[in-house]
């Protein structure tokens, strides 16, 4: 399972997405542009000292990252993704998953390209909220729909008895993978 975030723009939010990606040790895509630098002081803070364990791949754009992320797996690309909406689809609680989907997270600004929604339609995932509230903060999305994923998928979650073994601090944030056009 791999968790895709499309030109995020708030560096708080990338930094959780990639804090949970290190715990659950799924490798965490990000497409460019960005709306900050990899060197942003919150982004780092938000990722605490766990930025070691983070599996990152940057895209220069969403084609790059769809060709990257289609290599390496017997089902296709189209049959993988979720893309996750705030506007329809399948209720994050009734859609299927399997354990090797990919979680499309959009902007906080502009969600997903509608294109994208467009052609993999059937292939929406919202988590219900009230009708008065436009949608979750973007986090909370990755973290929610990562764990029930994982969860309905079968994929095994970290086997923890709430023990925690300190991670080496430091370094910097450094994708194992920068696609370059």
């Amino acid at each position: 399972m791999d968790i895709v975030l499309v030109h995020p723009q708030i560096p708080h939010n990338t930094g959780c997405a990639a804090r949970l990606a290190a715990a659950l040790q799924l490798p965490l895509h990000l497409v460019e542009p960005l709306g900050f630098s990899l060197e942003d002081k919150y982004l780092k803070r938000a990722g605490l000292d766990y930025w070691p364990k983070v599996a990152l791949h940057v895209h220069p754009d969403l084609e790059a990252a769809l060709t990257a992320l289609a290599e390496g797996s017997e089902r296709p690309l189209s049959d993988r993704l979720k893309l996750f909406s705030a506007r329809g689809g399948a209720s994050l609680f009734e859609a299927k998953f399997e354990t090797d989907d990919v979680l499309l997270f959009g902007s906080e600004t502009a969600g997903l390209p509608a294109e994208l929604l467009e052609a993999h339609a059937d292939q929406r995932v919202y988590i219900p909220v009230d009708p008065g509230v436009r949608s979750l903060n973007l986090a909370n999305v990755v973290c929610l729909g990562a764990y029930t994923a994982m969860n309905r998928s079968g994929a095994p979650l970290p086997a923890n008895d709430g023990a925690h073994v300190p991670t080496p601090s430091g370094g910097s944030i450094t994708p194992i993978e920068r696609i370059q056009n």
